[in-house]
Parts: C-alpha cells; sequence; structure tokens
C-alpha cells in the first residue's frame, strides 16, 4: 500500500504524563494515512495516556505533535471539538447513552458536531450502520444489543464524521473470541477503505492472525517493529 506524504500522527521528542508522573519519554513516530498499526505493552506502560493525549483529553506538555493537521502543542481548548470530528473514538466499555435508541446516541453526536439538518442526519446515521452490518438495529435500546453489537455502534457512531484515523482502546477487551474477531474483521475492511487505525490491545492472537507494524509501550519508551526488532509474547 502506498501512503501520502503527510502522516495523520506525527510525534517527535514527546513526553507522556500520567497527572504529574513521566510515562514515557522521548516518543518519536508516525502513522501513515490508511496504516494500520497496534500499540501493545503492560496494563500502566502508558498505552492509554498515549491515546489520550493524541485525541486531546489530555494536554501535550512537552515535543511535538500534529493528528490529522492539528498541531497539539497549540491546540486550545475551543479548537479540541474539531480535532475530534477529524478522528473516530472507540472504547473498550462502549459509553453508549442507555437511555435512547441506536440511531438517537449517533445522532446526538452528529447534532454535536454541526449537523443541523435532520434529514441529512438521519441519511448518515442509515450508511454507517450499514456498514457496520446493524442496519435493523437503528430503533433498539443499547440494552436490546449483545456486546458485540454494542461495540458495532460504537464503531459506527465512530465513523460518522468519517475520520482520517480510529484510535481505539481495547476495543475487544470485553468480547469473548469469536465475536471479538468478527471485530476485527470490521476493523480491516474499515482500514482497507482509507481510514487509518492505530488500536491499543492486549489481545496477542489478535496480532498473530492480523500482522501489523506494532508499537510497543515498555520501560518509559515507546519501541516501533518498522524501526527496531523486539520480542512480542503473550503478556508483552
Amino acid at each position: 500500500m502506498s501512503f501520502s506524504s503527510s502522516p495523520v500522527v506525527s510525534l517527535r521528542d514527546v513526553t507522556i504524563y500520567q497527572d504529574v508522573n513521566t510515562i514515557l519519554s522521548n516518543v518519536n513516530f508516525d502513522v501513515e494515512k490508511g496504516e494500520f498499526v497496534y500499540l501493545v505493552g503492560r496494563t500502566g506502560s502508558g498505552k492509554s495516556s498515549l491515546l489520550k493525549t493524541l485525541y486531546a483529553d489530555l494536554p501535550l506538555l512537552s515535543g511535538t505533535a500534529a493528528v490529522a493537521e492539528f498541531q497539539l502543542s497549540k491546540l486550545r481548548r475551543k479548537q479540541v471539538p474539531y480535532l475530534r470530528r477529524k478522528v473516530g473514538i472507540i472504547f473498550q466499555d462502549f459509553q453508549l447513552l442507555s437511555d435512547r435508541t441506536v440511531a438517537d446516541n449517533l445522532s446526538f453526536v452528529l447534532r454535536a458536531t454541526g449537523w443541523s439538518e435532520k434529514s441529512k442526519r438521519k441519511q448518515r446515521i442509515t450508511e454507517v450502520l450499514m456498514r457496520v452490518g446493524l442496519d435493523a438495529a437503528a430503533n433498539k435500546m443499547p440494552h436490546q444489543l449483545s456486546g458485540g453489537e454494542q461495540q458495532r455502534v460504537v464503531v459506527a457512531r465512530a465513523l460518522l464524521n468519517e475520520p482520517v484515523i480510529l484510535f481505539a482502546d481495547e476495543p475487544t477487551g470485553n468480547l469473548d473470541p469469536v465475536v471479538a474477531d468478527g471485530i476485527m474483521k470490521l476493523f480491516q475492511e474499515i482500514n482497507n477503505q482509507g481510514t487509518a487505525v492505530l488500536m491499543a490491545t492486549h489481545n496477542y492472537e489478535i496480532i498473530q492472525r492480523y500482522p501489523k507494524r506494532v508499537l510497543k509501550c515498555e520501560s518509559g519508551r515507546v519501541l516501533d517493529s518498522k524501526v527496531e526488532e523486539f520480542n512480542l509474547v503473550n503478556g508483552y
């Protein structure tokens, strides 16, 4: 696959903090447009803090980083929603609103990101639900769906604004192996259509089944399988 010259994520000499503690230092890597990259490491190694920094949930205090052409070190609070429109964020615990239907969950996000026309919102919701194989679930409540179906709704939600990259934090962590494999195949399809993916995972079997480039948080550093060899074993 050929990539354009402008990475969708680029970090140089970045330090990642957890509260006031330095957790990762001298972080340097790019994610190219259309690339799929795993982010691994033991619990507490800095994976989630790194992802949160990339989608501006945590401030970038040291180094330079660009995500979807936004400079994080210069990002003002009022600009964060504009960054979030360019990226999709997928959580392990779904974070769906339990008091409204699938369609209303998605419509809530669209309204919040500037989709003012009801007919266009409805059309976009239909498009993303079809893309994740849930076109019949629009009027269901989240509790009426299985865990795998709820995660597909979360993926659909992340796709609403046609992001250039998906940040996925343990998206298969609460799912059984068969359902997790279905979610991974969905990620593969989305990636093959041109959306970059940076996915934090503890699932070694998935990495074996769908081998891609790996970034590993270890001992305060981020190792890159594209740059250096390192052992990747279950548990890391």
